[in-house]
């Protein structure tokens, strides 16, 4: 499916508000339309209407008093009511004279010593006329005056109504704009939930934030400013095409060339600004990487004096954003006005020469009130045709960016499952499991243990071992390309990733904890986590006495990361958040790596608690801490190389003895 289609799909969810705002879109236009057809009525039937025909009456409703006579248009005399004498009054130059006769035919008209003269090719007439003075002449308007404020009442009006629907238009689409991207939001943030962690390994969190939160909002601007334009445009170009039907239907029709020259020149448009908006939409998702890399490690920067290369490198990105906006910005300007300009003075050269044509033929004279709407209507279909061709850019921009979006939803990932199973004992047994990152390329061979319930089983190795990807694979992140891991005779493989780890918990060497305060890092606000929970959790990793002075107790705010705790501060509430959840299966990953000896021994007497009714696996660095697991794993290169006790293994003066020794030698020397 495309991404327009996609696009309408979100807007369709939400049709009855748009559909409302296009009815109040179609009646704001309509109301606004009729100005130019009131404005001609005003202008033939009642400014210039008092050319027309005259007869003596003697009524006096909506007659003038003239030399002594009364005179009524022909237009106000009623059915059957009687006709005197014919009369009328004719401008010529600044000057109007009244002639009591028939006129016989019009043309190009002279006055000379009260004589009118009127030429239409051939014929000639002559008439004796009575110049009419500047009072005399309001005396003719009179009875047009209240016809005239009633059309200008009627035009005020219609242009209230216009104002209330176009407000009412916009409220309901920018309504609908900012639901519309509320349910995009919420699905792409949904969706991340859903994508494997695998994903995020090769794409940087500024790169994923720009898409929910930069890509969206250029997505808003298409519901909200581009669509709204490209409606009313399209709204407002049909009913003026058609009041210029009304109006002239040749000269309407050369007005249509319009339509196919501006088709052409959006394909052409698209085609540069597409290719441009791709680099501009990249760039600044590459520039929020950067700024979010940059603060993350902003000690590290300002530790090693890289400051000027960091900023060398943000403001080559940073050029290139800006170098693809000003070609964009080019197109734009270069186009956008120039076009719209080269169209509205080939229409005007073809009015002229129409228009012009006709006035040389007297059997063809147009009224000013014709010549005044179309004047009007012709300027008026440039300001959508204007707003059409200003808003390509955000169209093309926002095209670019719902692709992006979608491109992120179109990521394989996995239904959040809600099934609950009963909490399992926790017998572990990994037969015969290999596993890669990258397809061939096996980090784990053959491994092959297993780890009964109640049961401390610690995996120690060197750097790029293997004991982290076991953990990986225990818990799902990722799953093996051979053998089987099984918990409690079951593979794990046939249980939902959401479901085995409900009875799973887990301590990383460098904890994360969220915005909020120290209980709701402990239960991350899960409900089936009382407050009573929270606090026995913490009492029972030792963390009462560590957090006993604070101001606000549990109820201290943490900030991102935690990053006003200490290490082991930090440790301590990611154990009690592993406690309180109850785990079946827990995982230690080098969890006592990066605390102080005093914190450490608080964390080895809470372990004694945490090990409790449950498996434990230990990934550690410092062997002095997992003497009394009851089983430990050596890894070299993803292989098991040796297994046991502490006492068995030292006992065989194998990798584990050796590494045992070195680091009790290195105490001893820093001793």
């Amino acid at each position: 499916m495309t991404t327009g289609r996609r696009l309408i799909g979100y807007a369709l969810a939400y049709k009855k508000i748009i559909l409302v705002a296009l009815f109040m879109l179609t009646i704001s236009v309509v109301t606004d339309l009729a100005g130019p057809f009131i404005a001609k009525n005003i202008i033939d039937q009642h400014i210039l209407g008092i050319e027309s025909v005259w007869y003596e009456t003697t009524n006096s409703k909506k007659a003038v008093n003239y030399n002594g006579k009364v005179y009524k248009r022909e237009k106000y005399f009623s059915t059957g009511e009687q006709k005197g004498n014919q009369a009328r009054i004719l401008q010529v130059g600044s000057k109007f004279v009244f002639v009591e006769q028939e006129i016989k035919f019009d043309g190009k008209r002279s006055l000379k010593e009260g004589i009118l003269l009127i030429k239409k090719g051939a014929q000639e007439a002559e008439y004796q006329v009575k110049i009419i003075k500047g009072s005399e002449l309001l005396r003719f308007y009179q009875p047009e005056i209240p016809a005239i404020f009633q059309l200008l009442a009627f035009y005020f009006g219609l242009l209230v109504v216009s104002a209330i629907f176009q407000y009412g238009e916009r409220y309901f689409l920018q309504k609908s704009a900012n639901r519309i991207i509320q349910k995009m939001r919420e699905d792409v943030f949904g969706h991340i939930q859903r994508l494997p962690i695998n994903y995020f390994d090769n794409l940087p969190a500024g790169k994923v934030v720009a898409r929910i939160t930069n890509d969206t909002e250029a997505i808003r601007e298409l519901y909200v400013t581009v669509l709204a334009t490209f409606f009313t445009s399209a709204i407002y170009i049909t009913g003026i095409y058609a009041a210029l039907f009304i109006l002239n239907v040749k000269l309407a029709a050369i007005c249509l060339l319009l339509l196919p020259i501006l088709y052409a020149w959006m394909l052409i448009y698209r085609k540069y600004a597409s290719k441009y908006n791709r680099v501009i939409r990249s760039r600044n998702s590459d520039i929020n990487a950067m700024i979010n890399e940059s603060i993350q490690g902003m000690s590290i920067i300002q530790a090693f004096s890289r400051e000027k290369e960091t900023k060398a490198d943000f403001e080559k990105l940073n050029h290139e954003q800006f170098t693809y906006q000003n070609k964009l910005l080019s197109l734009n300007a270069l186009t956008s006005h120039n076009l719209v300009g080269i169209l509205r003075n080939l229409v005007f050269v073809a009015f002229i020469w129409y228009f012009g044509g006709l006035a040389l033929t007297p059997s063809n004279i147009i009224s000013l009130g014709v010549l005044y709407a179309f004047v009007d209507y012709v300027n008026r279909l440039f300001q959508p045709v204007q707003g059409i061709v200003n808003q390509l850019a955000n169209l093309e921009q926002a095209l670019v960016a719902g692709e992006r979006v979608f491109k992120l939803m179109d990521e394989p990932g996995e239904n959040v499952s809600s099934e609950r199973i009963d909490r399992y004992k926790g017998n572990v047994t990994f037969d015969h499991v290999s596993f890669g990152y990258k397809e061939g390329d096996y980090v784990l061979k053959d491994i092959d243990f297993e780890a009964k319930h109640g049961e401390t089983v610690a995996l120690v190795g060197h750097t790029g071992s293997g004991k982290s990807s076991i953990m990986n694979l225990l818990f799902r992140f990722y799953d093996s390309q051979k053998g089987k891991i099984l918990i409690d005779g079951k593979d794990i493989k046939s249980i939902p990733r959401q479901t085995i780890r409900n009875h799973m918990g887990i301590v990383l060497q460098d904890p994360y904890l969220f915005t909020g305060t120290i209980a709701s890092n402990v239960s991350l606000n899960d409900p089936s986590i009382t407050r009573e929970k929270v606090e026995k959790a913490l009492r029972d990793v030792g963390a009462e006495k560590v957090f006993r002075n604070l101001e606000k107790g549990y109820d201290e705010p943490v900030i991102e990361k935690g990053s006003t705790l200490s290490s082991g501060q930090r440790q301590l509430i990611s154990f009690a958040r592993a406690l309180a959840f109850n785990p079946a299966i827990l995982i230690l990953d080098e969890a006592t790596s990066s605390i102080d000896t005093e914190t450490e021994a608080l964390i080895q007497e809470a372990m004694d608690v945490l090990k409790k009714g449950r498996t434990t696996f230990i990934i550690a660095h410092r062997l002095s801490t997992i003497r009394n697991a009851d089983q430990i794993l050596v890894l070299d290169r993803g292989t098991i190389v040796e297994r046991g006790t502490h006492d068995e293994l030292m006992a065989t003066k194998g990798k584990y003895y050796q590494m045992y020794q070195l680091q009790q030698g290195g105490t001893e020397l820093a001793g």
